[in-house]
């Protein structure tokens, strides 16, 4: 697993997903926001690790009944005690949430581990418990039956799709109260830096807005408009 160093850590904490993936656009990035995946506690914190994966496919009768769990090495189980600090796990669940692709005692496994956040495109059951737990948890609707009745987990920390975006293990996953975004890993320190910046500039841009200001010339800049941010930015420390 990729170490993330503290630099683009801390940035991309900052960064929302809808400038991010402005940013990862200039780079001809066009499929990177988890869509139909939302966040189940509004008041949990943002979402910054690198990617740690988990792969269901579809479950098969003989192969899939409760005795299952008792096995040390079930993927899915496993994937809980192995995933690392920092991480965030990402769940392929073939956008089925008509069964769980994982539950309240094992997210609050996650969360007691030290993990950053889980994402799936399927569904969690005890979501009112998740709720209420401060870690982030994205799915894209409640699902009470266990996962097994429609998931059979298969392999951890391979390339996956959630939501219909690729996702590689150690690739950087944010997460903010408007959704998922998936930064490829070889160029997240460049989108965050850049990020980071347009973030500012936005920041200065929404407050003349606040002002009653036309986004004429200042959206993108003209000449005077760069030369307001820079005296902004000197200003406010940014």
């Amino acid at each position: 697993m990729p170490v993330m160093n503290e630099d683009m850590r801390v940035k991309l904490m900052s960064i929302s997903t809808a400038t991010l993936t402005t940013v990862l656009f200039k780079r001809g990035f066009r499929n990177t926001f988890i869509c139909g995946s939302g966040l189940i506690n509004p008041d949990a914190p943002r979402m910054v690790g690198p990617a740690y994966t988990l792969r269901y496919i579809p479950a098969r009768e003989d192969l899939d009944d409760i005795k299952v769990f008792e096995d040390r090495e079930h993927p899915q189980r496993k994937a809980i005690e192995e995933c690392p600090a920092g991480a965030v796990m990402v769940i392929d669940s073939r956008k089925d949430p008509s069964a769980a692709s994982a539950g309240g005692i094992l997210v609050t496994r996650l969360y007691k581990r030290g993990v950053a956040g889980i994402v799936t495109d399927g569904g969690f059951r005890d979501t009112p418990d998740i709720a209420k737990l401060p870690f982030p948890s994205y799915h894209r609707t409640p699902s009470a039956p266990t996962n097994l009745i429609r998931h059979h987990a298969t392999d951890i920390n391979v390339p996956i799709g959630c939501g219909d975006v690729p996702v590689f293990p150690g690739d950087i996953i944010v997460g903010d109260q408007e959704g998922v975004v998936v930064i490829p890993q070889h160029i997240a320190q460049e989108v965050a830096n850049e990020a980071f910046e347009q973030t500012a500039f936005e920041d200065f841009v929404y407050e003349k807005v606040v002002e009653g200001s036309s986004i004429f010339g200042i959206y993108p800049p003209d000449e005077e408009a760069q030369k307001a941010f820079g005296d902004w930015r000197q200003k406010n420390g940014r």
